[in-house]
């Protein structure tokens, strides 16, 4: 007899319609199949179609979600602060087929459907009653009886001579075996959000905890590091990134407090203490993306440079860089990943405020780059303000930067300046604060790339433009209001940020 659920959505969860509850023991034990027929006929959404003996699910039933009831912690632990993993421990019934240990490895392939897939659980495990043979584990929720298996995977059992009946084996799982969602869904108050991801920084999970989570920090922190090989030291953001350095208090919440870490980022390699500098793995792809921007011979000025993440791949593309951070912690491990890489010759680096080093060494090398021989200049001047808190405030530093006749319009540099935005639509909130400060339209001349999606209704944007000559230079006699800015090639934009900006230009 085969079996279907029918998809309603008023049905509750699977094999558990109005009065008909079928018990674990009655799945796995195949003379209690004639007792289930007879619930099953009463049970609305379900129907008989055939009369073989076989079980099987619509794909709208979520599997993952049949695993979690079987294969979750057990309910006492409901509360818990205080890791202790020696009350994770729980015995289910799952179905085994007993196999000769000669043909374990070629049969094991055929029963990928059917074996069990759960990680920390060996599939083949010694017979306790026979030396000679081995048990193969099986999906409880795929594998009931013999009939369960396909017709290919029957095929497979016949011809190396291996009897389809089903056993049962009762698996002990203990703290090791649950994955560390599974473990803080059980821990936590019923309905709660669970923390299972983080920022990894080289040994260090970095979590940013919510309040309903903090009874039970140090419980989380513990499990972070046991179910994440490599992780030794797990903190918690305990305030924003609102200082003058950029970096932010944390808290650790548990293993050791070594704060020292190495972290490999697309090739390259950066040392620091993740407790006095900013770092942030998400940021990766938009490393790379500027990156990629620039091509050999280029210019880089990086404002806000940090320990280095845009300065040391663009030097590595030959390109001259000019690299500046306030924070005297950012600016040490700035000099040593520059050694560390082999880039100390490319990049020239500096311990100033952001509007100093724009005012000062950035003037100072523009009045040469852009002077009567920039004619004959082929590269292009790129300037990088990553401190989307307040960047585009330091945006004004750029009026009137330069004396003497402007350069030709498409050798004014291009600034890639970064903002956040809760606004309804951030590509134009960015574009309207970047020219309320520059006191120009930038309709003409800027794109507007989404980075990430930082918190809910909370983006993070780049803003792309070449600097206006009327802003740049001083008595400049351009009529501001009329002006528009030289056409910029534009950049790789968000699909949705893009057409936003074509309504909205």
């Amino acid at each position: 007899m085969r079996i279907l659920w029918r998809p309603l959505r008023f049905l509750r969860r699977f094999l558990k319609v109005e009065n008909c509850r079928i018990t674990e023991s009655e799945l796995l034990i195949p003379l209690a199949w004639t007792s289930l027929i007879q619930k099953f006929s009463r049970a609305p959404g379900i129907f008989l179609l055939d009369q073989r003996k076989r079980f099987s699910t619509m794909p709208e039933i979520e599997t993952s979600q049949r695993h979690y009831e079987l294969f979750s912690p057990p309910s006492d632990v409901r509360g818990m602060t205080k890791l202790d993993r020696t009350a994770f421990k729980k015995t289910v019934t799952i179905p085994v087929l007993k196999v000769r240990k000669e043909i374990v490895n070629k049969l094991i392939r055929s029963l990928k459907r059917a074996a069990l897939q759960r990680p920390g659980i060996k599939r083949v495990i010694e017979d306790p009653e026979d030396e000679e043979s081995r048990l193969i584990m099986l999906d409880p929720y795929k594998i009931f009886t013999d009939d369960s298996f396909e017709t290919a995977e029957l095929t497979i059992l016949k011809q190396l001579n291996v009897n389809p009946q089903i056993s049962k084996y009762n698996l002990e799982l203990t703290y090791e075996n649950f994955k560390s969602e599974e473990i803080l869904r059980a821990v936590l108050p019923e309905g709660q959000d669970v923390t299972s991801g983080f920022s990894r920084v080289g040994h260090i999970a970095h979590l940013n905890l919510r309040d309903h989570q903090l009874p039970f920090k140090h419980l989380i922190g513990q499990v972070m590091i046991d179910k994440n090989p490599g992780i030794t030291s797990a903190v918690n953001k305990i305030n924003n990134i609102d200082n003058t350095y950029r970096n932010f208090q944390m808290e650790l919440l548990s293993g050791e407090e070594n704060m020292m870490t190495k972290v490999r980022e697309n090739n390259y390699t950066y040392e620091f203490d993740f407790s006095k500098v900013y770092w942030n793995p998400r940021l990766s792809t938009e490393h790379s993306r500027i990156t990629e921007l620039l091509k050999p011979g280029d210019v880089l000025f990086d404002v806000f440079a940090g320990v280095g993440p845009f300065a040391i791949p663009v030097a590595k593309k030959n390109c001259s860089v000019f690299a500046n951070d306030l924070n005297p912690e950012s600016y040490k491990w700035l000099l040593h990943n520059c050694k560390l890489n082999k880039v100390d010759q490319k990049v020239k680096i500096f311990n100033l405020d952001g509007k100093d080093f724009l005012q000062g060494p950035v003037r100072e090398e523009l009045m040469q780059q852009l002077g009567p021989l920039s004619k004959e200049r082929k590269y292009t001047v790129h300037i990088v303000m990553n401190l989307p808190a307040k960047a585009i405030e330091f945006l004004s530093a750029f009026q009137s930067l330069l004396d003497g006749q402007p350069c030709s319009s498409e050798l004014l540099p291009i600034v890639h300046c970064y903002s956040f935005s809760k606004d309804a639509n951030p590509a134009k909130d960015v574009q309207q604060r970047a020219e309320a400060v520059l006191g120009i339209s930038l309709d003409a001349c800027s794109s507007v790339h989404q980075v990430r999606n930082v918190a809910p209704n909370k983006e993070m944007l780049c803003i792309t433009f070449r600097i206006p000559a009327a802003i740049l230079y001083k008595k400049h006699t351009l009529n501001l209001e009329n002006h528009e800015g030289p056409p910029l090639k534009r950049q790789r934009t968000d699909k949705s940020f893009s057409k936003e900006k074509t309504l909205t230009a």
